[in-house]
């Protein structure tokens, strides 16, 4: 597995960094000894099989849970075990595009996007309305202020979840899933997305996925966590080239021998 974490005495330190982060439910251990280091302005895309806990390890960047054991670092400073009154002001750094956008269905588009600010801030109404149509025009929304989310598509809801992600001007953004749900070319709208807000905002981007399409278009760097730790920390191109057998089967999407016998189990 290529070597891709900073040496935090180096003078180089992470805007994000993991350290032994262990997690489980129970019996089932979701994260045994993750080690991560993210460099700023970079564009993480991390794989893996549906329930290894790729969702898991992304909420412990931003609070939304907390390790059994290890350390989490946000420009050098130590985050895990922070009370939720500390950690919430931090929280303003991160953007985070839920998997189902989880947009407020009382709420108009504009208002979703306006609800962050008005939580976090002291504008005036006529502030929030033009940084709404700001955020929107985006992601190429301005105009969708006043409708309702059941008036919108589902890539629409995808991306006024991203204007509300980005309405506090983050400095990382996390996506979980973002293509989920959509047809290819609603997808490809989202991975457009997410490079032009990287080269547009200048953000730092950790993006939860399974979809090949997304890691190929927008990956700087891909890490591939399976069995509670990660397997693969590599480039596209050296994702690509893997050797590792794991690796391969999930890039073209076969079963393993394992997989195979409990379907023999089953029947």
């Amino acid at each position: 597995m290529a070597d891709k974490q900073n040496n935090p005495s180096d003078g180089n330190t992470p805007i994000i960094q993991l350290i032994d982060v262990h997690k489980r439910f129970g019996t089932h251990v979701v994260l045994d000894g993750v080690n991560l280091s993210i460099p700023e302005g970079q564009t993480l895309v991390i794989i893996g099989a549906s329930g290894v806990g790729k969702s898991v390890l992304i909420k412990h960047i931003v609070g939304l849970l907390q390790p059994d054991s290890g350390q989490v670092y946000y420009r050098g400073q130590r985050v895990d075990g922070l009370s939720e009154k500390k950690f919430s002001k931090l929280r303003r750094n991160f953007g985070y595009l839920f998997q189902l956008s989880a947009l407020f269905d009382s709420m108009t588009a504009g208002q979703n996007v306006a609800f962050p600010v008005e939580q976090a801030s002291k504008k005036s109404r006529a502030e929030i309305d033009r940084l709404v149509a700001t955020k929107l025009r985006l992601v190429g929304l301005d105009g969708v202020q006043h409708k309702m989310p059941t008036e919108l598509s589902g890539g629409q809801k995808k991306r006024v979840a991203l204007a509300r992600a980005i309405a506090l001007d983050p400095e990382v953004i996390l996506y979980d899933e973002p293509t989920t749900g959509l047809d290819p070319v609603r997808a490809d709208v989202i991975n457009e997305l997410i490079l032009r807000l990287k080269n547009n905002l200048r953000v730092t981007s950790i993006v939860v996925t399974h979809d090949l399409s997304t890691v190929f278009k927008v990956a700087d760097r891909v890490a591939m966590l399976m069995g509670g730790n990660f397997i693969f920390d590599g480039t596209p191109t050296e994702l690509r080239e893997s050797t590792e057998p794991r690796v391969q089967r999930f890039i073209s999407g076969r079963a393993s021998e394992e997989d195979l016998l409990e379907l023999d189990g089953a029947a």
